[in-house]
C-alpha cells in the first residue's frame, strides 16, 4: 500500500513539474529543466544510473531546485548510494519545508533502512495544510464572532 502511494506521489510530482504554467516552468532555468526532463525519462524507464547523471546536471544549473533533489535522492537510493540519497532528500526538505513529497520520501527511506526514530521525526515534520494547523486564540475568537454574525444575519433574513 505504501509503495503504491509512494509511486503515485512520485508520478504526481513529475506531472506537476511538467505541467504548462507550473511554478517549476517559471522559476527553473531552461538548461535545468531540460536535464530534469531527461532525468525523468531515465527514471521512468527504470535506468536510475542515467537518471542520477541527468538530475545531477539539472542541480548544477539550479542548485535550489527542490524537485530535482527529490528525484536525485530517489535515483541514488535505487543505485544503492544511500548517503548521497539522504543528502539530497534532506536538502529538498530544507529547500521546501512545506513539501509533502520531500518529507514523505525522506521518512520512507528512513523507515526502509530501519531508522525509525529519524523516520518518525521526518513523518511528524511533514508539512500540514494550513487548515490543519493550530489556531491562535485571537484568530479563533475572530472566526467565532464572524460565524455568530453570519448565523444572526441568516436568522434575521429568514424572519
Amino acid at each position: 500500500m505504501t509503495n503504491d502511494y509512494a509511486m503515485i506521489l512520485q508520478q504526481d510530482l513529475a506531472h506537476s513539474c511538467e505541467a504548462e504554467g507550473s511554478n517549476f516552468r517559471l522559476a527553473v532555468p531552461v538548461q535545468a529543466r531540460a536535464h530534469f526532463q531527461e532525468g525523468l525519462e531515465h527514471f521512468q524507464a527504470a535506468d536510475p544510473a542515467a537518471a542520477v547523471a541527468a538530475f545531477s546536471r539539472s542541480i548544477l544549473h539550479a542548485p535550489e531546485f527542490g524537485e530535482a533533489h527529490i528525484f536525485l535522492g530517489l535515483a541514488h537510493a535505487l543505485t544503492c548510494n544511500i548517503y548521497p540519497a539522504f543528502d539530497h532528500l534532506e536538502k529538498a526538505a530544507e529547500l521546501q519545508p512545506d513539501s509533502f513529497a520531500a518529507h514523505f520520501t525522506l521518512a520512507q527511506l528512513n523507515f526502509k533502512l530501519r531508522i525509525p526514530q529519524k523516520g518518525a521525526r521526518e513523518r511528524n515534520g511533514i508539512a500540514r495544510p494550513s487548515f490543519n494547523k493550530r489556531f491562535s486564540r485571537p484568530a479563533l475568537i475572530m472566526a467565532g464572532s464572524g460565524l455568530a454574525a453570519a448565523i444572526v444575519a441568516l436568522i434575521v433574513h429568514i424572519h
